[in-house]
């Protein structure tokens, strides 16, 4: 299979065009290059996508299949343009945050309602905190389904992406807090859900749906599972036994400035309840009945952990520092003994 990524010089990206090369397609990465290099036995093709012309010296090379990322809306309209009558499959890897609703859990691609399309104004998000990104996803997966047709095109909605080479500190705090050992801060309840996808397990699927057809809109994340089987998981997949897990109601967490979900003072993978139940427990079925195939947890653990040791800086360090997190356990355990 003729295979052209645009990207294919990070994570999902990169993964994809990796995996293509080992099943034995022909992989074509069209990418600007500054944020890495496309892995060995890819054909990279450097390309700066403001420019509208810049995929059209690859138009005449009739590509069977064609995967994009993009976030922008301007270098999908300028890729479906130059590409969209030349290629067989389109896939698009769009996003949970398309939702207009995080409450509810258990909703699928076919039922959950989305963000109106970004205004007219706006070509991509804006800002630290990534402002129209579900709106501008929205307006992607618009542009792909009229260009290509829905008998062309695969929406893939992916949730969280973890694993090697994952540039967030989401996964990786939990591998290396686990891996610390000593007393653990597990935000919230034992039973609150918490819902990903390994990067592979992904690249896998997208390359799957390139090779057999597969078109439609799904959410591309793996099931949902307890917050307590993860952090057991994750600590079993390091080989560690029995972890010292101390569950810390929410409420006491945001009182004492513990953050939500990613970055400074945060504790990953952790949002608040009931009003973000529905983002970490959607319904993975479909997916999973068109052949989306997830690993055991304790692989993608270690790899992550095998990464992060072969490249210490390339993983970012964000979470709750140690200091911290050990403040906040005191504090907790004076509420508790009163």
């Amino acid at each position: 299979m003729r295979t052209l990524i645009l990207g294919g010089t990070r994570f999902l990206g990169r993964a994809t065009a990796q995996l293509a090369v080992e099943q034995g397609h022909e992989v074509t990465c069209a990418a600007r290059g500054v944020s890495g290099v496309a892995p060995a036995g890819a054909r990279f093709v450097p390309v700066d996508r403001d420019d509208p012309q810049a995929l059209a010296q690859l138009a005449g090379e009739g590509f069977d299949a064609v995967i994009d990322v993009t976030r922008q809306i301007s270098h999908a309209r300028y890729a479906l343009d130059a590409l969209a009558e030349r290629v067989g499959h389109w896939s698009f890897v769009s996003t949970i945050s398309v939702y207009a609703d995080h409450t509810t859990p258990g909703q699928t691609a076919s039922d959950a309602p989305v963000l109106p399309p970004a205004p007219p104004e706006v070509d991509g998000p804006v800002g630290p905190d990534h402002r129209w990104y579900g709106e501008c996803k929205v307006s992607i997966e618009e542009l792909v389904r009229e260009r290509m047709g829905v008998d062309r095109s695969f929406i893939c909605r992916a949730g969280l992406i973890v694993g090697a080479e994952d540039p967030s500190d989401r996964f990786p705090y939990w591998v290396r807090r686990l891996s610390a050992g000593g007393e653990v801060l597990a935000p919230g309840r034992p039973t609150d859900r918490v819902q990903f996808v390994d990067v592979a397990d992904l690249a896998g699927w997208l390359l799957h749906a390139a090779g057999t057809g597969l078109t439609g809109t799904y959410d591309g994340t793996g099931p949902a599972m307890s917050r307590a089987d993860l952090l057991h998981g994750v600590a079993a997949g390091l080989g560690v036994t029995d972890p010292v897990l101390t569950w810390v109601d929410q409420e006491f967490l945001l009182a004492h400035d513990v953050r939500e979900w990613s970055g400074e003072r945060a504790l990953p993978l952790w949002v608040r309840l009931p009003e973000t139940g529905g983002l970490m427990d959607r319904d993975a079925a479909p997916a999973l009945g068109a052949g989306l195939a997830i690993r055991p947890l304790s692989d993608t653990v270690r790899a992550t952990a095998a990464w992060m040791a072969a490249e210490p800086a390339a993983v970012r360090q964000g979470g709750l520092d140690p200091a911290d997190e050990a403040a906040v356990l005191r504090e907790w355990q004076a509420v508790r003994d009163r």
